[in-house]
């Protein structure tokens, strides 16, 4: 099966693109060059091209090709969609659209979550441009066949990532080096709510199979572990596997916003909530799926992968310092 990825060098899209290559089917990659973490995979075509730039270049270096599935990793807005519309409608036999499971109501008002519970987040403009994303293709679906399959990640991460509810995208260690100088790590809330992380790898196994699939053309998965633990549990567990015991420190959400309105979209509009997912809908698609990796397995394999390279673990000083100010802003307005 000839498969084209927008993008395919992040930390989903390489693990499919690995699966995708295993598998036997024949991967062009399409991105504007070598991911400094993710390598290709040995057997996949690459094109270099800036698809947010230059489309009108793209169309013409891809020419008459037709893919039996093109996944869009890198779409955000509705005019990327839009694009892909008039770049693809009759040039592929499925279209996927990655979307993000951020989009399900928050907060919740029932579980699990399922593919049919409502798309809505206040809080979060990411979730909303997606959901809007979702919208125009499943329109574009029902007037004009355009054959898009809609998937709906939640909280994936892989070697290169430490998950954690507060944390630095960039410099994850961040929080496991103030574990191990015994500063406070804040949890959100009162660490009870339910989580659910889902390890790249496995969310692969159930993405790549759903590739070619007629039936799934016109439906919306999730792919995720059904591993659900509470932020307290994830936190400790993580603590653990770096050989401390964290001091966790609860604080409330609104009042971590105060200080960091960046986080209001992340946090108040998808980790303070509870996440529990039903994957009864990719199980019954592609039967052999399965999300095998616990978090207490995957957490060591994030850590030893930062601490195989000193040069991995490195720190956030914003990221820290801002940590610390909320702390002590917390802890002055205790009693005494």
């Amino acid at each position: 099966m000839r498969v084209l990825f927008i993008g395919g060098t992040g930390l989903i899209s390489s693990a499919c693109a690995q699966s995708a290559i295993a598998r036997g089917h024949a991967l062009t990659l399409l991105n504007r060059g070598v991911s400094r973490k993710y390598s290709p995979p040995a057997g996949a075509e690459r094109i270099t091209a800036d698809i947010h730039s230059d489309p009108a270049a793209l169309s013409a270096s891809l020419g008459a090709r037709r893919f039996d599935a093109v996944v869009d990793w890198i779409a955000f807005e509705p005019a990327d969609v839009e694009r892909d519309i008039r770049l693809f409608l009759g040039n592929t036999g499925q279209f996927v659209f990655i979307s993000t499971a951020s989009a399900y109501q928050k907060p919740p008002e029932h579980f699990p979550i399922t593919e049919d519970t409502p798309l809505s987040n206040p809080f979060w403009d990411y979730s909303r441009k997606k959901i809007s994303c979702e919208e125009r293709l499943l329109r574009a679906y029902r007037e004009d066949g355009f054959p898009v399959t809609i998937v709906r990640p939640s909280h994936t991460y892989g070697p290169s990532q430490i998950p954690l509810c507060l944390s630095s995208w960039q410099h994850p260690y961040t929080v496991i080096k103030r574990m191990m100088e015994g500063k406070k790590v804040i949890v959100p809330g009162d660490g009870t709510s339910l989580w659910t992380l889902t390890w790249n790898q496995d969310f692969a196994k159930g993405f790549v199979g759903l590739l070619g699939l007629k039936m799934a053309v016109g439906q919306a998965f999730h792919i995720t572990s059904d591993e659900a633990l509470t932020w307290n549990a994830i936190y400790r567990e993580t603590g653990r596997a770096a050989g401390v015991e964290p001091d966790l420190i609860h604080i409330p959400s609104d009042l971590i916003a105060a200080y960091d309105p960046d986080s209001l979209g992340t946090l108040v509009g998808d980790k303070a909530n509870n996440a529990v997912f039903d994957n009864a809908k990719i199980k019954r698609y592609v039967p052999d799926f399965s999300a095998t990796v616990s978090w207490s397995e995957g957490v060591r394999r994030a850590l030893a992968w930062h601490r195989a390279d000193a040069a991995r673990c490195t720190m956030d000083p914003e990221a820290d310092a801002l940590w610390d100010r909320i702390v002590e802003g917390y802890m002055r307005a205790l009693p005494r």
